[in-house]
């Protein structure tokens, strides 16, 4: 049975010392794809080197919200460089992060506004990442024509009001650890609502790990824990579940 961890940073610190293991675990809990994402000028690098010494492993470049402030025209350029790469699937993660104080919600606008910019101009789909910014991301999404493009709103936490929204524009929802909580009821009802064919899932490790690991390092192999938690809420078997995410997230990004 293949998996499909559609979002996760296989080069953060936390793996440093046993991060062959992490992979090597992942691949025999059944994970035979992955996207690491490269967010600033850090990882960039190291998720690129990831994605030429894996055949598995894909990646998504581009620059985090709370980074934003830190983004120049070349680093743009680099991004845009990087595209014609044939194991980069999607430039993200981008979007709005309003928790974090690093970086002004107008040099946030301007930098996601750029970047879906420039998926439009090279027709790649975009990784979303909206933390306490719903109706602003919503907003410059359809400003910005993203629905010519898509992509997935990574680690959805949102409304079933924001889902509808999102997936009017032709974004696919991605869901990870938090629908294996017990109180986490907003992810789960908009999960049960979500076509399945609209559906992805994700770790985002080493973050937002799934029960019973919770306050934990998380991992890829934990991808199953949400396929399993995923296909009770929608009512059928985690291979099923496995089965259909997978082949809609080749769909989603073009991986032949």
């Amino acid at each position: 049975m293949f998996l499909f961890d559609t979002h996760t940073h296989l080069d953060a610190p936390e793996f440093d010392e046993d991060r062959e293991e992490i992979i090597n675990r992942a691949v025999e809990a059944g994970v035979s794809k992955m996207i690491n994402i490269g967010f600033n000028r850090e990882t960039i690098p190291s998720t690129m080197k990831l994605a030429e010494s894996y055949d598995f492993i894909y990646a998504a470049v581009g620059w985090h919200p709370v980074d934003a402030i830190n983004m120049t025209e070349n680093d743009l350029e680099w991004i845009a460089s990087l595209c014609s790469h044939k194991k980069v699937v999607a430039i993200g993660e981008i979007g709005l992060d309003y928790h974090w104080d690093t970086s002004p919600k107008d040099v946030q606008q301007r930098v996601f506004r750029q970047q879906i910019g420039l998926a439009r101009e090279l027709g790649m789909p975009i990784a979303i990442h909206n933390r306490d910014a719903h109706e602003d991301v919503v907003r410059i999404l359809r400003e910005e024509k993203a629905n010519e493009v898509g992509g997935v709103m990574h680690s959805f936490s949102g409304s079933w009001e924001t889902a509808k929204m999102c997936l009017d524009l032709g974004f696919h929802l991605s869901f990870g650890g938090p629908i294996t909580f017990k109180n986490a009821r907003v992810p789960k009802e908009v999960l049960a609502q979500t076509p399945l064919d609209r559906l992805l899932i994700e770790t985002d490790s080493p973050y937002l790990t799934p029960h019973p690991f919770r306050g934990k390092r998380n991992e890829s192999a934990h991808v199953k824990l949400v396929a399993e938690a995923a296909a009770e809420i929608k009512g059928i078997t985690w291979e099923e579940m496995a089965q259909i995410t997978y082949a809609n997230a080749l769909e989603r990004f073009g991986i032949v």
